[in-house]
């Protein structure tokens, strides 16, 4: 396994496998109208647009095959954490998220971050640490629940 930052040419192959995904676990939850929202915001052209802007995107492969995607927004806001089913309970998800979220500690985070979770999702983010700000919302179509981080760091001050 190499764990890797994401690079522009990466983001067809980035889109190809959250699209997959979401498509199978998150719009089941979604109107019709919030599936092609959500579908929209992983498209290739999506995805290089997140990748010139302020986002980070770090990838773990097994050789050539792309098995697992973060996505951080701001520094802050966990955007996207996919792993491919035949990876599933590996400890993909959490080794990318603890890079994830050393890297932006290291960029000046104070320890606090945020993740709109699909309802699928809620359980891996819980494991995270990560607690529920609010009950499960409807925005557009689509359904999540607002999720908080707060490191011991935080805690500290």
């Amino acid at each position: 396994m190499r764990l890797r930052e994401a690079q522009l040419t990466d983001a067809s192959h980035i889109s190809a496998l959250i699209s997959v995904l979401a498509k199978q676990d998150i719009l089941p939850s979604c109107s019709e109208s919030g599936g092609k929202k959500l579908l929209e915001s992983m498209s290739q052209e999506a995805i290089e647009g997140y990748l010139a802007g302020p986002f980070c995107y770090h990838l773990m492969e097994d050789g050539d095959l792309l098995v697992g995607v973060i996505g951080m927004r701001d520094n802050s806001h966990l955007y996207h954490l996919f792993v491919a089913k035949t990876h599933q309970g590996q400890g993909i998800g959490t080794a990318l998220w603890c890079h994830a979220k050393n890297e932006c500690l290291a960029k000046g985070n104070t320890g606090r971050f945020t993740v709109n979770s699909a309802l699928n999702a809620q359980g891996v983010y819980l494991k995270l640490g990560f607690l529920p700000l609010g009950a499960i919302r409807e925005t557009q179509g689509i359904i999540d629940i607002p999720m908080e981080l707060v490191t011991e760091s935080l805690h500290n001050l």
